[in-house]
C-alpha cells in the first residue's frame, strides 16, 4: 500500500479555560493552522462547542501511524510551532488526544 493511499488522523478535544474560546479560535486560525500545514499536516475539521467550552479538531498526515509520529516530532521541534506559542497564555485546561480510525466513509448517507 502506498503512503498516499493511507491517512492517519488524530482527534484532539480540548476543554478550555473559562472565557477564552473566542481568543482561542482566533489564535488557532491565525497561528496553529498555518504552523501545522507548514509542517505537513492537513486540518480535517475544527469545531467549537460554546456551551461546553470545548474545541474539537482533527489533524491528519498522509501515511501510517509511524509517519504521523515522525511528522509530529518534527512539528513539535519546529520554529513555526515555537512562534505560534510564543507569549501565548494557557487556554487549554485539559486535552484529549488520540489517533482514530474512520468507520463510515465520508459522504455516505444512511
Amino acid at each position: 500500500m502506498s503512503i498516499s493511499s493511507v491517512k492517519t488522523v488524530q482527534l484532539r478535544r480540548y476543554e478550555l479555560v473559562d472565557g477564552v474560546l473566542d481568543d482561542f479560535v482566533e489564535w488557532f486560525g491565525t497561528h496553529i493552522v498555518p504552523a501545522r500545514e507548514a509542517e505537513g499536516f492537513a486540518i480535517e475539521f475544527a469545531y467549537a462547542d460554546r456551551e461546553a467550552g470545548e474545541f474539537v479538531w482533527a489533524v491528519s498526515v498522509a501515511g501510517d501511524a509511524e509517519r504521523f509520529a515522525a511528522v509530529e516530532e518534527a512539528y513539535l521541534a519546529s520554529d513555526s510551532r515555537a512562534a505560534a506559542f510564543a507569549g501565548q497564555p494557557t487556554r487549554v485546561a485539559t486535552s484529549h488526544v488520540r489517533l482514530v480510525e474512520q468507520v463510515v466513509p465520508a459522504g455516505v448517507r444512511s
